[in-house]
């Protein structure tokens, strides 16, 4: 059992890290507009997962998922719209990466899991503990200061987490293997994705198959890095307690954090420091009243 636990903790690391580092793939292909490579990713990724789906001789499978979403209009129609959110996150994230916002899109992933928390308690009734609504406040004041400090609202770390956070909430409603529902996801929105390409062809506009063979490759290449992460996450999730993958989460944004300002220079002032060390003492108390609710709820059930 711990072996396995362990196994959990390095697939979830791993999918994290990929995640923590895709930033420098996107900045690789900076040269290409946002909305190619957002169609790129799209159309690679329903081709490359379809590929795996056939490869694990899923096929069946994700003909039984189509069904039985069909069967249930209000999952399929939900499903549909949280591809179009994904489709939408997607392409600000890109976008902020290539327009050098790499700071401010991982303070976007950093108040993810407060947003979705807050989500929670408002969809699903769901209850916070008094460390809970401390770190609320806590993270809440760091976001003030950080809008102060800005003279503008961080709309772009808002418009991330929002999305992604509503985009988690819609798939919680509709239990399905992470690499089928991708599959399925991308299916929705790769008709519009493939139509938007012929238009770029016949217009002159694609950078696809018109500039390099590197350039070539890494947009094909866009399916795979958005699949493999999910994967690695899908058989890490399998295996972990969810309040270590709570945990765990918080390496891509500190990654993303660390490439912004080490490696693309991006502005870090003193103002941010303090405003990010709000949020991350936030994330802290929160993580930390969970892992204790989680162990409290298991020595309950031992005793039951």
């Amino acid at each position: 059992m711990l072996d396995k636990e362990r196994q959990g903790v390095i697939w979830a690391i791993g999918a994290y890290l990929v995640w923590g580092v895709l930033p420098i793939y996107w900045k690789w292909l900076n040269h290409v507009p946002s909305d190619e490579i957002l169609t790129s990713r799209v159309l690679w990724a329903f081709i490359f997962t379809l590929l795996f789906v056939a490869m694990m001789r899923n096929s069946r499978l994700l003909i039984e998922d189509l069904k039985t979403l069909w069967l249930n209009q209000k999952a399929f129609w939900s499903l549909f719209l949280a591809s179009v959110l994904i489709s939408g996150n997607w392409f600000l994230y890109i976008w902020a990466v290539n327009s050098n916002h790499l700071v401010e899109t991982s303070l976007g992933y950093y108040i993810n899991p407060l947003i979705s928390v807050l989500l929670g308690i408002i969809f699903l009734k769901e209850r916070l503990t008094t460390a809970q609504k401390l770190a609320f406040v806590i993270a809440s004041i760091g976001v003030l200061i950080l809008t102060i400090s800005y003279g503008r609202f961080p709309w772009l770390a808002f418009a991330l987490a929002i999305s992604f956070a509503i985009y988690g909430l819609m798939k919680k409603t509709i239990p399905l293997d992470a690499v089928r529902g991708l599959t399925i996801e991308t299916m929705f929105i790769v008709p519009f994705a493939f139509i938007y390409y012929l238009y770029l062809f016949f217009t002159d506009q694609a950078v696809l198959f018109h500039d390099s063979f590197q350039t070539d490759l890494l947009l094909i290449l866009t399916g795979a890095a958005t699949a493999v992460p999910l994967v690695l996450f899908a058989k890490g999730a399998q295996q972990i307690p969810l309040y270590m993958i709570g945990f765990l989460q918080y390496i891509a944004p500190t990654c993303m954090l660390f490439l912004g300002v080490i490696i693309y220079g991006e502005t870090f002032n003193a103002i941010d420091l303090l405003s990010f060390s709000l949020i991350w003492l936030a994330l802290i108390l929160f993580t930390v009243s969970k892992v204790m609710e989680a162990r409290a709820r298991k020595i309950k059930l031992a005793k039951i």
